[in-house]
């Protein structure tokens, strides 16, 4: 059967046993051939990530019991056992708590490859529709990082919601443990969700729309590039007096440097992405399309805006950098090579509506919460003593 590559995500074909035809990283034990009978399936801890034993009723590390619903989707985590702790942040992110490795080490990948969103913008309807009604949506990447003050972090997210009350959410990076959790917070029950609790377990980690208003329809379609199962999630909803409204979101083809290719950016896969989805939402009169974009203008030039769209943040703040990955700002990334990019973006086409703010949010620290990280500087390892935020942007 086919199998995703543990290091790029690539799917390989079933006649691809020994390494991925992307970026020859071997293949797990599972991808070789049919897992042997002393190779029992496991269950993920939702309080540490530790992947259990199938029989045990707890978790071994911290004494947590085993959810029904880990126990249903054990064929899910067979291949969760085996995979390079230096890229499990990036690609595979349910890691076991033991592997500490990952985004803290030092190097191109772990500063590029995680790129959470963290904008909310406001749009009002013209007078002839709602007397001026005004929908706010929240776009964030939640960072799949599960090692790291998971819990804290997604309660921190979660904060952000109840604070701002957005009508819309947009998230990326979301894995099975963080849907589980958000699932059971106390603002869940107020949204509709693009994702299902039988879905949630079908991927590691994937997008999905939230909404407050009622929902005409939830769709996805995957593109038709992607080597990373990316797609494009779609809500439409009926905002007033019939008028439709689309909410879009997605997490465009990430770059990918490592090796034995270095130069793996995949700016023509972001974008012929970003020109699918534009191509696909253009037929609809009212479209906010926000997410994580992954994008670089100096690598992949100007976004592709066709005639009536319009990139909120350049619109109206037009001085202003807004730069949504940021490792000077963001106290979190010390001790990383700086990267300041406007990797997330809202790009809307609005007939009925127009845009009247955006913003940054989830920019401070959690309160009382920090992480230790080893900085090499020449030859000495340093130990830094770390602020977390709720996501890496």
């Amino acid at each position: 059967m086919s199998w995703a590559c543990k290091k790029c995500t690539f799917v390989n074909p079933p006649s691809q046993k020994g390494e991925c035809e992307i970026c020859f990283s071997p293949a797990s034990p599972s991808a070789s051939g049919p897992s042997s009978s002393s190779s029992p399936p496991k269950w993920s801890c939702k309080a540490c990530t530790f992947l259990n034993p199938y029989n045990n009723p707890s978790c071994e590390v911290c004494g947590t019991r085993c959810p029904v619903l880990s126990l249903s989707n054990l064929t899910d985590l067979n291949d969760a056992t085996d995979h390079d702790s230096s890229v499990g942040s990036v690609f595979f992110p349910l890691r076991t708590c033991k592997k500490r490795k990952a985004i803290d080490d030092d190097d191109d990948s772990s500063e590029v490859k995680v790129k959470p969103s963290d904008k909310a913008t406001d749009i009002t309807g013209d007078e002839n529709i709602d007397s001026g009604k005004a929908f706010k949506i929240l776009s964030y990447n939640v960072w799949f990082r599960e090692d790291l003050e998971l819990h804290k972090r997604m309660k921190a997210i979660g904060d952000l919601v109840q604070f701002h009350s957005p009508d819309f959410i947009c998230f990326q990076e979301v894995t099975p443990n963080i849907y589980d959790i958000f699932k059971r917070s106390t603002w869940w029950s107020g949204y509709r969700c693009s994702v299902s609790s039988e879905m949630d377990y079908s991927r590691p980690y994937f997008c999905m729309v939230l909404s407050k208003l009622p929902v005409k329809s939830f769709s996805k379609k995957p593109f038709s590039n992607s080597i990373m199962g990316r797609e494009l999630c779609i809500a439409e909803v009926e905002a007033a007096r019939g008028t439709s409204l689309v909410i879009a979101t997605s997490h465009l083809e990430s770059p990918s440097p490592g090796p034995p290719k270095w130069d793996q950016m995949f700016s023509k896969e972001r974008v012929v992405q970003a020109n699918e989805a534009i191509n696909l939402l253009k037929k609809q009169p009212n479209v906010v399309f926000g997410g994580d974009m992954n994008w670089n203008d100096n690598l992949d030039g100007q976004y592709p805006l066709q005639d009536g769209w319009v990139d909120a943040w350049s619109q109206l703040r037009p001085n202003k950098n807004g730069w949504t990955y940021d490792t000077k700002a963001n106290q979190m990334l010390t001790g990383n090579r700086t990267v300041q990019k406007r990797l997330d973006r809202f790009i809307c086409r609005l007939t009925d509506f127009k845009i009247t703010g955006v913003d940054m949010i989830g920019m401070e620290a959690i309160p009382g919460v920090s992480y230790n990280k080893e900085k090499k500087v020449r030859k000495e390892i340093k130990q830094l003593v770390l602020p977390i935020l709720p996501s890496d942007h």
